[in-house]
């Protein structure tokens, strides 16, 4: 599955930001594949120091906000996975904050950070490999607004992308 052909009516414009990030061109699977290895790269390559920095009291450090790429993992694949097989229960949104501090991201060392993401970007490989093409395209409603399976897994990679430039602009 190609990002063209997912359409502007299978999401909320709401998530246009992080699936504009993605190019037309990229292949789903091997979208996953190449993100992944963004992230680790990325993430690996910061200073502990960093990693703990907030460039606003306010704001969360680095480890947080990789924490809060996996968590919107775990929950879009849950998500995706409930679309796919056609489940039209509709689906809460969330709040990002709250789940921050029980995280306790910033106790977690980078090590460990990189292996929960990659357990879980293993999971959602292996179940965006489990579903058909016909299956991605199954709509559900997500914050009250229609949502394709397909679309759960595209603003995935355009998610962490955005995370990342934000990274780069404002903590390093």
């Amino acid at each position: 599955m190609i990002k063209r052909e997912l359409n502007d009516n299978e999401y909320n414009e709401y998530y246009a930001r992080y699936i504009n990030k993605v190019s037309a061109n990229t292949n789903l699977e091997i979208g996953y594949k190449e993100d992944e290895k963004m992230i680790i790269d990325f993430f690996s390559s910061i200073t502990d120091e960093k990693l703990a920095y907030k460039y606003l009291p306010e704001k969360w450090t680095i480890k947080e906000v990789f924490q809060h790429i996996i968590d919107t993992e775990r929950i879009f694949m849950h998500r995706f996975l409930r679309i796919s097989r056609k489940d039209k229960t509709p689906l809460p949104g969330y709040d990002q904050d709250i789940y921050i501090d029980p995280s306790e991201a910033n106790t977690k060392s980078i090590e460990e950070l990189l292996k929960e993401f990659s357990i879980t970007r293993s999971y959602s490989k292996n179940l965006i490999n489990s579903i058909s093409k016909e299956n991605l395209k199954n709509m559900g409603f997500v914050s009250n607004s229609p949502m394709s399976a397909r679309a759960c897994a595209f603003l995935l990679l355009g998610h962490s992308i955005w995370h990342i430039n934000i990274i780069k602009e404002r903590y390093l």
